[in-house]
């Protein structure tokens, strides 16, 4: 069973799940990783140096949140130019209702995929 599946699994078995272990599962994030999203969603714009220091992070491990929130959607980056030269990324969290869009979604096709085993299911 993979890591994922024990998520759902696991989430099936709580009565009142909290949004932010829905979001966990939903997405196959840590955490920390959705600590960071809602950080990030109070501090727009936000560089990786910043979000170390406010979440008391490594750079590194905030960078990799980032990389693996981008990758599901949930954070957008863009690029900065410095005055003095050079650039600087900048982060933002997709709104709120657009992540429960995706949830939704995501919801959607994974009961469609139990509904078809269900179905497929018989002598």
């Amino acid at each position: 069973m993979t890591d994922s599946e024990q998520r759902m699994e696991t989430l099936m078995l709580v009565d009142s799940p909290e949004f932010e272990r829905i979001m966990e599962c939903v997405f196959g994030i840590q955490s920390h990783e959705t600590r960071t999203y809602f950080r990030l969603f109070e501090l727009q714009g936000s560089t990786v140096s910043e979000l170390a220091t406010d979440l008391e992070r490594d750079r590194s491990n905030v960078n990799r949140s980032l990389s693996t929130l981008s990758e599901k959607g949930l954070v957008e980056r863009e690029r900065r130019l410095l005055d003095g030269g050079g650039y600087v990324y900048q982060y933002y969290a997709v709104p709120v209702p657009d992540a429960q869009e995706r949830m939704h979604e995501a919801v959607d096709e994974w009961a469609e995929t139990v509904h078809e085993r269900i179905d497929e299911f018989g002598p």
